[in-house]
């Protein structure tokens, strides 16, 4: 008895099966591997779309989580589902090329799908950060006029003008500012329903209006040629191939950056530039700008208002380049045509937080799904990049000569042992660096020293015989701590 009313009890809770034949998977921001299937209501049916964020129970007491609308599908399944609540983008924040980008990443990193889609789209854009809503004013329509006409005044007939000489909807402030009448006239043309208000929802932040310089291509030396004309030969077939520009410093290697931008907007495509976040000064995108005309740039010391402006210019295909660190490889360009790497090797291109990536392999994973040309540069390539071009995988430039064959800077390394002041006690300064200073102070420079240490001393050694105090574990040089006199050894923390 007791058995059959609590199978009536737990029936009865159960949600009545969906009237609608469309369902939507769903991702939630969870280190979760699969997506929850949930029926699309009927009044919602117009708003879903793959790339947008819904609102859905989930977990305990059917909370409503956000989460990412990944698959429509109208095969119902065996089970019973809970129905969305409500859809919370007007557009969608994911292109298909993204999608399929983020799935691999979850696979090839071992994270929940949806913790991926939630880092990939920046605050500002989920939130329409960098956004407000306005009153605009437009005409009605000839045909939807009242009859008769009512009359209106001379302010009235000249903002009526004005909005028809538009032919689109003007904001109310700016309407009254072109006729130059306050706000009377304006709101009396909507109560004679002569003019209608619309409210649109626009950004705050929107391109640059710094004049930019602009600067002519620079005519290629013969190392430069060599190396452009594989890359040039690959942006008109198209497909997917992969560069390593190999050039040492100041040997040209962003013309070459610049020249293969130049060519993926000739042919009305985008272009995607990736540079560590040191490399992003105002100097680097005037550079840009002045060759490649609307520059959008993303990193992460933007506020999120004027983050979420940036991307939703590139969703609406309002610029021409990307420029921007780690996170700029999700930029949501609909034409994507070429993806550049500045610095290849550098490490502050690896995400460190949940989903931990590597900006470079998700940008070539991103070439190779959007079937476009990447090119990566570096003066000292990552063994990795090395590495696939010894394989073939990336085809191998090199430019190993500087710009106008200026020469190289002289490296001097100093050994210690054999460089000691004569006559005088040991100096943290060695001669050979002591006489170098003196003689750029002497010449009017400046001088720049670099002490990347701990302690009191990197290492204890015998001028005598050279011997340098060694870490009984690491091998390593142990570094004396004056004020505890001990030596320490920073690896695996042995003392002595």
């Amino acid at each position: 008895m007791n058995s059959t009313i609590q199978r009536n009890l737990f029936a009865d809770a159960e949600p009545p099966p969906p009237t609608t034949d469309l369902f939507a998977e769903v991702v939630f921001d969870r280190p979760l591997d699969h997506a929850f299937t949930y029926a699309v209501p009927d009044e919602l049916r117009d708003r879903v779309a793959i790339g947008k964020r819904v609102l859905a129970p989930f977990g305990r007491g059917d909370r409503p989580t956000p989460g990412f609308c990944v698959r429509l599908s109208r095969t119902a399944p065996e089970r019973t589902v809970k129905a969305l609540v409500r859809v919370l983008d007007e557009e969608a924040l994911l292109t298909p090329d993204l999608l399929r980008l983020t799935r691999w990443m979850a696979d090839y990193y071992l994270c929940g799908w949806g913790q991926v889609l939630n880092a990939v789209v920046p605050a500002g854009a989920r939130d329409q950060a960098g956004t407000r809503a306005l009153a605009f004013l437009e005409a009605v329509p000839e045909d939807e006029l009242p009859q008769p006409r009512p009359s209106v005044t001379t302010k009235q007939q000249a903002a009526l003008e004005e909005l028809r000489r538009a032919g689109k909807p003007v904001e109310l402030r700016r309407l009254a500012q072109l006729v130059k009448c306050g706000s009377g006239p304006v709101e009396a043309l909507i109560a004679k329903g002569l003019a209608r208000r619309v409210v649109r929802r626009v950004d705050r932040f929107s391109e640059t209006d710094e004049p930019v310089e602009a600067r002519p291509p620079v005519t290629l030396n013969a190392d430069q040629l060599r190396a452009w004309a594989p890359v040039e030969q690959a942006l008109r077939s198209g497909g997917f191939h992969a560069f390593l520009l190999h050039g040492v410093t100041g040997s040209g290697k962003t013309e070459i950056y610049l020249r293969a931008i130049e060519e993926t907007i000739r042919q009305g495509k985008e272009a995607l530039v990736l540079v560590p976040e040191i490399s992003l000064t105002p100097q680097t995108i005037a550079q840009f700008r002045g060759r490649c005309g609307e520059v959008a740039v993303l990193h992460s010391h933007l506020g999120n208002a004027e983050r979420g402006g940036q991307w939703r210019r590139v969703a609406r295909g309002q610029v021409q380049v990307v420029v921007g660190a780690r996170s700029a490889v999700f930029a949501p360009a609909r034409q994507l045509g070429l993806i550049v790497i500045d610095e290849e090797h550098e490490g502050s291109f690896k995400q460190e937080a949940t989903p931990r990536y590597h900006a470079r392999d998700v940008a070539v994973m991103r070439a190779r799904l959007e079937n476009i040309p990447i090119l990566l540069g570096s003066a000292t390539p990552s063994l990795e990049s090395w590495h696939n071009a010894e394989r073939g995988q990336y085809t191998l430039l090199s430019l190993p000569n500087r710009v106008l064959d200026r020469p190289l800077p002289k490296v001097g390394l100093v050994d210690l042992r054999h460089d000691l002041p004569r006559g005088g006690p040991w100096h943290a300064l060695s001669p050979t660096l002591e006489r170098a200073m003196r003689e750029a102070l002497r010449d009017g420079g400046q001088v720049m020293l670099l002490l990347n240490r701990r302690g009191f001393s990197t290492h204890i050694h015998c001028p005598a015989c050279g011997h340098v105090e060694a870490c009984r574990f690491c091998d390593l040089a142990l570094t004396y701590h004056r004020e505890r006199h001990v030596m320490l050894c920073h690896y695996c923390g042995y003392e002595t």
